[in-house]
Protein backbone atom coordinates (compact mmCIF):
# COMPACT_ATOMS: atom_id res chain seq x y z
CA UNK A 1 0.00 0.00 0.00
CA UNK A 2 1.46 3.14 -0.73
CA UNK A 3 1.68 5.86 2.20
CA UNK A 4 -0.81 8.24 2.99
CA UNK A 5 -0.91 11.91 1.35
CA UNK A 6 -1.65 14.59 4.61
CA UNK A 7 -4.65 15.23 5.28
CA UNK A 8 -6.87 15.96 2.56
CA UNK A 9 -10.20 18.58 1.73
CA UNK A 10 -12.93 16.92 -0.14
CA UNK A 11 -15.48 19.59 -1.65
CA UNK A 12 -18.36 18.10 -2.10
CA UNK A 13 -18.52 15.32 0.02
CA UNK A 14 -20.76 15.72 3.01
CA UNK A 15 -23.52 13.81 4.71
CA UNK A 16 -24.18 10.37 3.82
CA UNK A 17 -21.87 10.72 0.82
CA UNK A 18 -18.78 12.03 3.22
CA UNK A 19 -19.67 9.11 5.49
CA UNK A 20 -19.12 6.89 3.12
CA UNK A 21 -16.32 8.38 1.86
CA UNK A 22 -14.18 8.44 5.18
CA UNK A 23 -15.46 5.04 5.92
CA UNK A 24 -13.91 3.67 2.45
CA UNK A 25 -10.55 6.12 2.87
CA UNK A 26 -9.92 5.49 6.85
CA UNK A 27 -10.14 1.67 5.68
CA UNK A 28 -7.42 2.28 2.98
CA UNK A 29 -5.23 4.27 5.34
CA UNK A 30 -5.76 8.04 4.48
CA UNK A 31 -6.58 10.98 7.19
CA UNK A 32 -9.16 12.97 5.74
CA UNK A 33 -11.24 16.50 6.25
CA UNK A 34 -15.04 16.43 4.96
CA UNK A 35 -15.99 19.20 3.06
CA UNK A 36 -19.21 21.15 1.32
CA UNK A 37 -21.84 19.77 -1.12
CA UNK A 38 -23.73 19.93 -4.01
CA UNK A 39 -25.88 22.52 -4.22
CA UNK A 40 -28.92 20.65 -4.21
CA UNK A 41 -32.71 22.26 -3.47
CA UNK A 42 -32.95 19.96 -0.72
CA UNK A 43 -30.58 22.00 0.99
CA UNK A 44 -33.31 25.33 0.99
CA UNK A 45 -36.58 23.11 1.23
CA UNK A 46 -36.84 21.33 -2.16
CA UNK A 47 -36.70 18.52 -3.43
CA UNK A 48 -32.64 16.36 -3.61
CA UNK A 49 -33.64 15.78 -7.46
CA UNK A 50 -33.21 19.12 -8.60
CA UNK A 51 -29.89 21.41 -8.40
CA UNK A 52 -29.60 25.40 -7.47
CA UNK A 53 -27.72 27.54 -9.97
CA UNK A 54 -24.42 29.47 -8.58
CA UNK A 55 -23.08 32.62 -10.51
CA UNK A 56 -19.92 30.91 -11.08
CA UNK A 57 -21.25 28.08 -12.68
CA UNK A 58 -21.02 24.97 -10.35
CA UNK A 59 -19.96 24.88 -6.90
CA UNK A 60 -16.54 23.54 -7.63
CA UNK A 61 -16.09 26.96 -9.38
CA UNK A 62 -17.67 28.92 -6.56
CA UNK A 63 -15.16 27.20 -4.10
CA UNK A 64 -12.23 27.60 -6.49
CA UNK A 65 -13.46 31.49 -6.97
CA UNK A 66 -12.91 31.63 -2.96
CA UNK A 67 -10.11 29.50 -2.12
CA UNK A 68 -7.08 31.23 -1.02
CA UNK A 69 -4.42 31.99 -3.18
CA UNK A 70 -2.46 28.93 -4.50
CA UNK A 71 -5.45 26.25 -3.58
CA UNK A 72 -6.47 24.32 -6.41
CA UNK A 73 -9.76 22.63 -6.68
CA UNK A 74 -10.83 19.09 -8.27
CA UNK A 75 -14.74 17.77 -8.37
CA UNK A 76 -15.52 14.81 -8.06
CA UNK A 77 -17.77 12.04 -6.97
CA UNK A 78 -21.18 13.11 -7.99
CA UNK A 79 -22.47 10.30 -9.20
CA UNK A 80 -21.33 7.67 -6.60
CA UNK A 81 -24.15 6.73 -4.18
CA UNK A 82 -23.61 7.57 -0.71
CA UNK A 83 -25.40 3.97 0.05
CA UNK A 84 -23.12 2.36 -1.42
CA UNK A 85 -20.46 4.21 -0.43
CA UNK A 86 -20.76 3.94 3.22
CA UNK A 87 -21.69 -0.09 3.04
CA UNK A 88 -18.14 -1.81 3.09
CA UNK A 89 -20.07 -4.93 2.09
CA UNK A 90 -21.79 -2.83 -1.09
CA UNK A 91 -18.59 -4.31 -3.66
CA UNK A 92 -18.49 -0.84 -5.78
CA UNK A 93 -17.84 -0.87 -9.66
CA UNK A 94 -18.24 2.19 -11.37
CA UNK A 95 -16.68 6.03 -12.99
CA UNK A 96 -15.44 8.54 -11.20
CA UNK A 97 -15.42 11.80 -13.10
CA UNK A 98 -12.68 14.19 -12.39
CA UNK A 99 -12.58 17.93 -13.31
CA UNK A 100 -10.21 20.39 -12.98
CA UNK A 101 -7.80 22.67 -14.20
CA UNK A 102 -4.39 20.85 -14.17
CA UNK A 103 -4.10 17.70 -15.06
CA UNK A 104 -1.99 17.13 -12.08
CA UNK A 105 -4.63 18.46 -9.44
CA UNK A 106 -6.71 15.29 -11.27
CA UNK A 107 -4.02 12.95 -11.41
CA UNK A 108 -3.48 13.32 -7.60
CA UNK A 109 -7.40 13.44 -6.56
CA UNK A 110 -7.45 10.13 -8.89
CA UNK A 111 -4.87 8.20 -7.17
CA UNK A 112 -6.81 8.78 -3.62
CA UNK A 113 -9.91 8.50 -4.73
CA UNK A 114 -8.89 4.91 -7.02
CA UNK A 115 -7.18 4.02 -3.13
CA UNK A 116 -11.21 3.03 -3.13
CA UNK A 117 -11.52 -0.93 -4.92
CA UNK A 118 -13.87 -0.39 -7.36
CA UNK A 119 -13.82 2.96 -8.34
CA UNK A 120 -12.11 4.24 -11.17
CA UNK A 121 -11.27 7.57 -12.29
CA UNK A 122 -12.11 9.18 -15.85
CA UNK A 123 -10.46 12.85 -16.76
CA UNK A 124 -14.12 14.58 -17.16
CA UNK A 125 -12.14 17.94 -18.52
CA UNK A 126 -11.64 21.42 -17.16
CA UNK A 127 -13.09 22.53 -14.05
CA UNK A 128 -15.66 24.19 -16.14
CA UNK A 129 -17.09 20.83 -16.66
CA UNK A 130 -18.55 20.71 -12.44
CA UNK A 131 -21.48 22.34 -13.75
CA UNK A 132 -22.63 19.28 -15.77
CA UNK A 133 -21.24 16.77 -13.46
CA UNK A 134 -22.75 18.16 -10.19
CA UNK A 135 -26.06 18.73 -12.06
CA UNK A 136 -26.14 14.00 -12.27
CA UNK A 137 -26.03 14.21 -8.88
CA UNK A 138 -29.41 15.17 -9.18
CA UNK A 139 -30.02 12.39 -11.60
CA UNK A 140 -28.33 9.34 -10.07
CA UNK A 141 -30.69 10.64 -6.46
CA UNK A 142 -34.11 10.34 -8.84
CA UNK A 143 -32.73 7.11 -10.48
CA UNK A 144 -31.54 5.14 -7.57
CA UNK A 145 -35.27 6.10 -5.49
CA UNK A 146 -37.34 5.15 -9.00
CA UNK A 147 -35.21 1.67 -9.04
CA UNK A 148 -34.94 1.45 -5.12
CA UNK A 149 -30.76 0.87 -6.14
CA UNK A 150 -27.74 2.16 -5.76
CA UNK A 151 -26.47 2.90 -9.10
CA UNK A 152 -23.00 4.66 -10.29
CA UNK A 153 -22.39 5.32 -13.89
CA UNK A 154 -19.60 3.63 -15.90
CA UNK A 155 -18.13 5.03 -18.95
CA UNK A 156 -17.46 2.47 -21.63
CA UNK A 157 -14.59 2.51 -24.52
CA UNK A 158 -11.63 4.23 -23.01
CA UNK A 159 -8.65 3.11 -23.59
CA UNK A 160 -6.50 2.22 -20.41
CA UNK A 161 -4.33 4.54 -20.18
CA UNK A 162 -6.87 7.53 -18.98
CA UNK A 163 -4.57 10.09 -18.16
Amino acid sequence: MAPAPGPVSIIGASGALGYGLAVRLAAAGVPIVIGSTVPLAAAVGGRATRTLGVWQGSAAQQAQEMAPEGVRVVSALHTVSAASLGDLAHELDEDVLVCGDRREDKREAAELIERVPGLRCVDAGRLEMARITESLTALMISINARHKAQAGVRITGLPEDRW
